[in-house]
C-alpha cells in the first residue's frame, strides 16, 4: 500500500523534466551556438577582408604607376592584412578585366585563413588548414576602374630625338614652378631638386621630380605643331631665298626648281641699327584668322641689338616678328614689348648653309658680360595667341640654347616652343613684366642646374594670357565596380 502510494507520487511529480530534455538537447545546441559564433567570426573577419580589399584597389588605381602593387599592399596593411604574415596573401594586378570590357582595371585579391574554434563539435572540419589544424578559407575581391583626367603642364620634353632625360636637373638649382607640372615624354631624374612643381611625370621613369612623381604616363603628342601653319613660307617673305652670307665665307645654290607660291606682301625691319623703339603697329602683311588683323614682319639675317629696344605693336593689332636664317642676339641689350604691347617671335628659315657653317635659329646674347634680357609678352589673340617665341618645327638645326635666363634673362608671359632643342635652364624665368604670370616651356629636352630658377607661373592666368596650356592624362580618382 505504501509502496503504490509512492510509485504514484512519483509518476505525478514533474521536477527535473527539462534537465532531462536538456541533457538530450545539449550536444545539437552547443553545436548551433558554435556555428553561429564560426560564422559572426568568418563574417567580421570577410568584412574586414574586404575593406581593406576595397581602399587597397582604390588606392592602386589612382596611383596608376609601376608601382601600384606596393602601394595595395602597403593600404591593406593599414587594415591589418600584411602580406605573408598570419597566413595572408595579397595579390594586385592592374590588367584585371573590367565589368564594360578591356582590361584596364585594378584588382586586389586578399586570402587567408580563420582556425576553427567550436565548429567541430558538430563535425565541421573546415575546408583547409592553418598551423596543422582545421581552418575556415576566407576570400575577399576587389575591382576598381581609374578614372584619368588632363593636368595642365608648365614644361614639356617632347624627346623626339630620343634623349633618355627629357628632363634632368644637376646640383641644387633654385627652381620653383610654385605647383605647377612638369612631363618628359621619356624619363626625368631630378637631383638636388625637384623643381617645386606639383607632379613630376614621365613616360618612363620619374625620379625626384616633382613633390610627386609619377612613372608610366601616357606621352603627350607635340600641342603647338600646327601653328606652323601660320608661317609664311620660306622666300615668300620679302626676305632673300637663298642669301649669300659673306661672314661665312660661303655662296649658296638655289635648288632647282625654285619656288614657285607667289610672294606675300611684308615688310623688313631692322632691329640692329641702334633704335631705341620698333614700332610695329604700322603696315605689314594683315589678315584676319578670326581674331582681328594680325601684322607680320621680317628680320633678315641675325640680328645684333646695339641698344636696348622697346617693342610697340597693341594687343589690338598684335606683330609677329619672323628672323629668318638668324639668331636674336642681344648683345648685353635689352628687347622688351611695351606696356599694352604683344608680340610672337618666330624663327624660321633654312637649316644650314653649305657644311660646316650653319645658321642658329634662337635668342642669344653673346657678350662677355651676359647681361641681356628678353621681355615679352605674347599676344592673348590671334592665330598666334599666347605663343611668345616659337621656332619652326621643320628646322632640325641651330636650335639649342646653352644658358637660357642667363644669357640672355628671360622675362616671358607666353609659350616658348622649340620642339627640337636642348634647353639648358642656368638663370631665372619670370613672367613679361607686363604680362601674366604664364609662363610654359616647350622642347626636345630640358637640363636646369647652378642657379636657374623658374618663377611662379599661375595657372589661372594662363587664358587670360591667351594660352591653351598643354596637358598630360594621369588617373585622378577612381571608382570601384567590383
Amino acid at each position: 500500500m505504501v509502496l503504490s502510494k509512492h510509485l504514484h507520487r512519483l509518476r505525478e511529480d514533474q521536477r527535473g523534466t527539462v534537465a532531462v530534455i536538456m541533457g538530450f538537447l545539449i550536444i545539437p545546441l552547443v553545436g548551433a551556438l558554435g556555428v553561429g559564433f564560426e560564422v559572426s567570426n568568418w563574417y567580421m573577419n570577410g568584412r574586414g577582408m574586404q575593406n581593406a580589399a576595397d581602399a587597397a584597389a582604390l588606392a592602386a588605381a589612382t596611383n596608376g604607376g609601376a608601382n601600384y602593387d606596393v602601394e595595395a599592399k602597403a593600404v591593406a596593411a593599414r587594415y591589418g592584412f600584411v602580406d605573408g604574415v598570419n597566413s595572408i596573401s595579397i595579390a594586385a594586378s592592374n590588367a584585371a578585366t573590367c565589368p564594360g570590357g578591356g582590361n584596364t582595371c585594378y584588382s586586389v585579391t586578399i586570402s587567408g585563413a580563420v582556425p576553427l574554434l567550436v565548429s567541430q563539435v558538430v563535425g565541421y572540419r573546415g575546408d583547409t588548414t592553418l598551423n596543422g589544424a582545421a581552418a575556415k578559407q576566407l576570400n575577399a575581391i576587389a575591382v576598381a576602374k581609374p578614372m584619368v583626367q588632363p593636368q595642365p603642364l608648365c614644361m614639356v620634353a617632347l624627346a623626339t630625338s630620343g634623349a633618355a632625360q627629357g628632363i634632368r636637373t644637376n646640383g641644387a638649382p633654385t627652381a620653383n614652378m610654385n605647383g605647377c607640372n612638369v612631363m618628359s615624354n621619356t624619363a626625368a631624374q631630378c637631383n638636388g631638386s625637384n623643381l617645386g612643381a606639383g607632379l613630376g611625370l614621365a613616360h618612363g621613369t620619374s625620379s625626384g621630380c616633382g613633390v610627386k612623381p609619377i612613372s608610366g604616363v601616357d606621352t603627350v603628342a607635340d600641342p603647338y605643331a600646327s601653328r606652323a601653319v601660320n608661317i609664311p613660307p620660306l622666300g615668300n617673305s620679302g626676305c632673300p631665298s637663298y642669301p649669300q652670307e659673306s661672314k661665312h665665307g660661303n655662296t649658296v645654290t638655289p635648288p632647282s626648281p625654285l619656288p614657285t607660291t607667289p610672294p606675300l606682301p611684308s615688310k623688313i625691319v631692322t632691329l640692329n641699327g641702334g633704335a631705341s623703339s620698333l614700332d610695329l603697329s604700322g603696315s605689314g602683311y594683315s589678315y584676319d584668322a578670326g581674331n582681328g588683323p594680325t601684322k607680320n614682319f621680317f628680320a633678315c639675317g641675325d640680328q645684333v641689338l646695339s641698344a636696348d629696344m622697346v617693342i610697340n605693336a597693341p594687343k589690338g593689332s598684335p606683330a609677329v616678328l619672323v628672323v629668318e636664317n638668324g639668331q636674336l642676339d642681344l648683345n648685353g641689350h635689352t628687347l622688351t614689348t611695351a606696356d599694352g604691347s604683344a608680340v610672337t617671335v618666330v624663327f624660321s628659315g633654312q637649316d644650314t648653309l653649305v657644311p660646316p657653317s650653319s645658321y642658329t635659329h634662337a635668342p642669344t646674347d653673346n657678350t662677355n658680360g651676359n647681361t641681356g634680357r628678353l621681355d615679352l609678352t605674347a599676344p592673348s589673340t590671334g592665330p598666334w595667341s599666347g605663343v611668345a617665341i616659337y621656332q619652326d618645327p621643320t628646322l632640325t638645326s641651330g636650335l639649342d640654347v646653352s644658358a637660357a635666363g642667363n644669357s640672355p634673362t628671360w622675362n616671358i608671359t607666353g609659350l616658348v616652343y622649340m620642339p627640337h632643342a636642348s634647353v639648358t635652364l642656368k638663370g631665372a624665368i619670370d613672367k613679361g613684366i607686363a604680362g601674366k604670370s604664364c609662363v610654359v616651356l616647350v622642347a626636345d629636352n630640358f637640363t636646369i642646374s647652378g642657379t636657374a630658377g623658374i618663377l611662379k607661373t599661375d595657372i589661372g592666368q594662363c587664358p587670360d594670357a591667351g594660352l591653351t596650356m598643354p596637358t598630360a592624362i594621369v588617373a585622378g580618382r577612381s571608382a570601384l565596380v567590383q
